[in-house]
């Protein structure tokens, strides 16, 4: 999940899934917990992530396409054939009126299917921006250029965008962050392990051949190949970490024009934002003042020749998915095989329709949601979510390391949470976005442009509100703290996450502790610094602010001590909003559960008592396969932690669970009292 979330629960009553009552419990036929997906030789105690999954991990070895396979891909597998026969349903129409949704959907995947006209393109699809690119003369040129390749969704040394100020969250702003690398993260470049190595030289010879696909000679393209190495090398190090990424004070950092000259005068910005059409971009963050620095500094300490070489990469690599199948099986060899462990490339199907849905969004997600999204099951997962919020403001009002003074802020926080379900109130307009028939990359390119001048132009205005940051059709959901709301998309809103035909309890265990996930990342170590209002203000006091940090770094060790791999760990720090989130979620919904029952619990369903079925709807969310490769580079650039880390560790901080389980200290994954993590 992508931030936070928070729970409530009803005195007397319903939660939005089943209501608690006689009739709906006789109801419920459909197997929630399967014994067949589980592992009855293995105790929970020892490996509840196997002992809920097992059965089910090896009955489903992981596809070829994929570097992992669990419940998210099979969702997501799920709503590819429901959006596909939507999408080919608009792509047969004949007589679409120019202009129309239904033209720009059709026209945008079909031009995505038509290989021929692909294939005869070729590496002529983007000759004219090549041209573009060979004919800079100079660095104002160049300067002028990479604002042009900004608007067109290309992003070469760093990334500009709009966005609520994170100290006035009503207005947005212009934002810098820090990019311009080819690898996933900046760690690869100057890392020292034999893996990192590894990769390195891999990524050259990526580079060298992609530049040759290009028509360069081998000779040359493996030039070229040092270069754009040598400025992304230059690029990773003045870049932040991803664990100092995660500090929003740290990487807020407010100026004007003139300010950014000051600290990096080696790029013209006037020539740049005169180029992107915002001649006074009025005040700005600039995320990472160290790196806008020091990319300036290369800039200016580059020759126009190296920076041109650099340019054509950054097209390439943004093109290579659109090109013919050199260009596409060369990307996947590298990014999905290489990184990734994948073994085969996606049907074509469904690479063009993720790119339609992308370039879309919102126009096929209107279709998805008139279709397969029922009214009424918005309104159940509303109800549920307010029975989390009173939960947890009921857990805030029992906490016995809080003040009163900071307890009664963290309501205020809690009850001003917006939550979204399913889809937005108000549709994007796509008037301005032109889509043709017969040119797939030009498509994306002016998809990509639409966006990139619909947010520009946010800049210097109110923050819309109603505006969301996935489409529905997406399997995820998130907490966004500058807008201090709660989002769940239509597409999470299916089994196992959510299950009309489930109990109670195995609901409240899966999307309830989705919920109370995105709801605690309002509380978590990064989303506790934003207010009510959502504004990076410290609402608490200094002696409620230690107290929870010697909370999470109880947290932290448990996550640093868990072992992957055999060698490996997982990064306690980097996880730590995630982590949070998790075990808040659980003691959330959990609570929310027992509220919901008042006093009347359900009999056992399969063996298995309330609280055994609560915890196993949870552990189910997180079953997967996952290939090596996948492991080890999500364990250092994702800040979730595996999925098997997600399930073996929070509940065991949770005595309902213990108990449930009859866990002692003879149990693998037992932890000792005194070091188990009681947050939120």
């Amino acid at each position: 999940m992508k931030k936070s979330a928070y729970l409530f629960i009803a005195t007397s009553l319903v939660i939005g899934l089943n209501a608690c009552n006689e009739v709906s419990q006789k109801k419920n036929m459909t197997k929630a917990i399967d014994k067949e997906n589980m592992d009855l030789s293995i105790k929970a105690g020892d490996d509840l992530f196997e002992y809920a999954n097992g059965g089910w991990i090896k009955s489903h070895p992981i596809p070829a396409e994929y570097s992992q396979y669990g419940a998210f891909t099979v969702i997501y597998e799920d709503n590819q054939k429901q959006l596909k026969s939507l999408v080919e349903e608009v792509s047969a129409e004949k007589n679409t009126k120019r202009g129309s949704v239904s033209q720009k959907i059709r026209d945008f995947y079909n031009s995505g299917m038509d290989t021929l006209k692909i294939e005869e393109l070729g590496i002529n699809a983007i000759s004219s921006r090549l041209e573009e690119i060979e004919n800079l003369k100079t660095k104002a040129g160049i300067e002028k250029h990479i604002a042009i390749m900004h608007r067109r969704g290309s992003y070469p040394l760093f990334y500009f965008y709009a966005g609520a100020d994170q100290r006035n969250s009503s207005t947005e702003i212009g934002n810098f962050y820090q990019g311009g690398l080819g690898l996933p993260d900046m760690d690869y470049y100057i890392n020292e392990s034999d893996r990192s190595e590894g990769i390195r030289k891999a990524y050259i010879e990526h580079l060298t051949k992609m530049f040759m696909l290009k028509g360069d000679s081998e000779e040359d393209a493996a030039k070229s190949a040092q270069v754009v190495m040598d400025i992304e090398t230059r690029l990773a190090k003045v870049s932040k970490t991803r664990l100092e990424q995660r500090d929003p004070v740290a990487n807020y950092n407010k100026m004007n024009l003139d300010d950014l000259k000051e600290k990096a005068p080696g790029f013209d910005w006037e020539t740049y934002f005169n180029n992107l059409g915002l001649s006074n971009p009025g005040d700005m963050n600039v995320g990472q003042v160290d790196f806008i620095a020091g990319m300036a500094d290369m800039f200016s300490k580059s020759s126009v020749e190296d920076l041109k070489t650099y340019l054509v990469w950054n097209l390439l690599d943004n093109s290579a998915n659109y090109l013919s199948s050199d260009f596409v099986e060369q990307n996947f060899d590298f990014f999905g095989r290489t990184l990734s462990g994948k073994q085969e490339i996606q049907a074509r199907w469904k690479r063009v329709l993720n790119t339609t849905s992308s370039g879309l969004g919102e126009a096929i997600g209107q279709l998805y949601v008139e279709k397969y999204f029922p009214a009424e099951s918005k309104q159940r997962m509303v109800a549920l979510v307010e029975n989390l919020r009173k939960s947890f403001a009921q857990r805030i009002s029992q906490l016995d390391w809080m003040s009163d003074e900071t307890k009664a802020k963290a309501k205020a926080k809690l009850d001003a949470i917006t939550v979204k379900v399913g889809y937005p109130d108000k549709w994007k307009d796509y008037s301005k976005l032109e889509i043709n028939p017969d040119n797939y990359y030009i498509n994306v390119s002016n998809a990509r442009e639409f966006e990139f001048n619909r947010n520009i132009a946010k800049i210097g205005k109110p923050v819309d509100k109603t505006e969301w940051g996935m489409t529905p059709q997406t399997v995820n959901a998130y907490y966004n703290p500058t807008n201090n709301e709660i989002v769940f998309p239509a597409g999470i809103l299916q089994p196992p996450f959510f299950n009309k035909d489930a109990d109670d309890a195995v609901n409240y265990g899966s999307i309830g502790v989705v919920i109370g996930h995105e709801m605690t990342h309002g509380f978590d170590d990064m989303g506790r610094q934003y207010d009510k209002d959502g504004n990076l203000n410290d609402w608490w006091t200094t002696e409620d602010a230690d107290r929870f940090k010697a909370k999470i770094a109880m947290l932290e060790q448990q996550y640093d001590n868990y072992k992957i791999l055999d060698s490996l760990h997982v990064d306690g720090k980097l996880t730590m909003g995630e982590n949070i989130a998790d075990l808040g979620g659980l003691n959330i919904s959990y609570n929310a559960l027992m509220m919901s029952y008042n006093g009347n619990y359900p009999a056992d369903i399969d063996g298995f008592n309330y609280t055994q079925r609560f915890f196993l709807g949870y552990a189910s969310v997180w079953r997967q396969n996952i290939r090596d490769k996948e492991l080890i580079r999500r364990l250092k650039e994702d800040v979730h932690s595996p999925g098997d880390a997600r399930v073996n560790i929070p509940p065991f901080n949770m005595d309902v669970f213990l108990k449930a389980f009859n866990i002692s200290e003879n149990d693998r994954l037992f932890i000792p009292e005194e070091k188990r993590a009681f947050i939120w």
